[in-house]
């Protein structure tokens, strides 16, 4: 099967629980055989983003589709410059330890960083300090929501959390946005964070 077909949902699924796993297991077959972090995650952001885009009964391409979808990732994760010298300005080396910087995503462009400590910002943010989901209705009323995107009306955020050694290790966090209001639900916050943990297994951090 061709990778791009990985997006396709099938007319048969109907219910939002149907259309998780087809994704999970979708994007288990992609990750199969690579463990780099930053091509899963890319792949995983297509797959979300356009296989969201094609189950209309729930999201589709309309007025009550997913604008955005992607990941943020704490700064140690990301390399050193290898063939030139770091050119980082003095405000963003100072702060780089405290944010979590913009990943593989899917959407618009969006906010390079978020900070994390010692004030998060935003839903990522708290997501983030929280280590658990943050589900937002509506963006408006949640205070200190980060408006990358004005046409944002709903938000949901799962924390990558890495088990290591009897520690829970905060990798960074998947992040959806969508056009409506009340656009993600629990069946959304539990099929995602099941990707979450699929995505944490399948990387070397």
């Amino acid at each position: 099967m061709p990778h791009a077909d990985a997006s396709l949902v099938p007319g048969s699924i109907k219910t939002k629980s149907e259309f998780w796993t087809h994704v999970h297991d979708q994007l288990e077959i992609l990750v199969g055989g690579q463990r780099h972090w930053v091509s899963n995650l890319s792949n995983a952001a297509s797959l979300i983003y356009n296989s969201l885009q094609a189950f209309p009964s729930n999201f589709g391409d309309g007025d009550r589709s997913v604008n955005w979808c992607g990941f943020y990732l704490i700064s140690s994760l990301f390399p050193q410059p290898q063939f030139t010298d770091a050119s980082m300005d003095p405000k963003s080396q100072m702060h780089a330890s405290t944010n979590m910087l913009l990943g593989p995503f899917f959407g618009r462009p969006a906010c390079q960083w978020i900070e994390v400590s010692p004030r998060p910002r935003g839903v990522c943010g708290d997501a983030f300090v929280k280590r658990s989901t943050v589900l937002v209705p509506d963006v408006l009323t949640y205070p200190g929501h980060i408006a990358c995107d004005g046409d944002t009306k709903s938000e949901i955020v799962c924390p990558l959390i890495l088990r290591k050694g009897g520690e829970d290790i905060v990798l960074g966090v998947l992040d959806l946005d969508c056009l409506a209001i009340e656009g993600f639900d629990a069946d959304d916050q539990v099929g995602l964070e099941r990707i979450a943990a699929l995505i944490i297994r399948s990387c070397d951090w």
